[in-house]
């Protein structure tokens, strides 16, 4: 009589890949920009400088987090700003940061065309553009 054989093992099921959200998002900068990104990421928007790995910040550039954005700032050779391209970043109390930016000395541009949220445009001291949203179901009804 022989002995029941054990099944062979099931192959481990591979996921299907998918996404799970947005680690950081790169923007160029000329090189010696530093300075310039921690008054305004820093100081103005009100975002945390983190520390940059070892063999990452010998290339310059700087990163800051704040909420759930990270944003890496990296030195290009031939720098020119993103005037299409850029971040949507979505934030609370939308007018109160437009009032912070404008305070800042930095131009807001505010567009009505997007469904659902209220949204203005600026740009960081080098030019690249940033969209700045708000649901308006997050709006605050005083």
């Amino acid at each position: 009589m022989t002995a029941p054989r054990t099944p062979a093992p099931a192959e481990p099921e591979t996921p299907e890949p998918g996404f799970v959200g947005l680690h950081h998002v790169q923007l160029a900068i000329p090189a010696g920009g530093e300075e310039r990104c921690r008054e305004f990421w820093g100081g103005v928007l009100g975002m945390a400088e983190l520390t940059k790995p070892p063999v990452l910040a010998a290339r310059g550039g700087c990163w800051f987090r704040g909420g759930g954005l990270e944003v890496h700032l990296g030195v290009e050779r031939d720098f020119a700003p993103a005037r299409k391209a850029h971040p949507g970043i979505l934030v609370r109390s939308l007018r109160a940061l437009a009032a912070r930016l404008e305070a800042g000395g930095h131009k807001v541009t505010w567009d009505d065309t997007f469904p659902g949220h209220d949204r203005f445009y600026a740009a960081d001291p080098f030019g690249n553009r940033l969209e700045f949203l708000e649901p308006h179901a997050a709006r605050r009804h005083d």
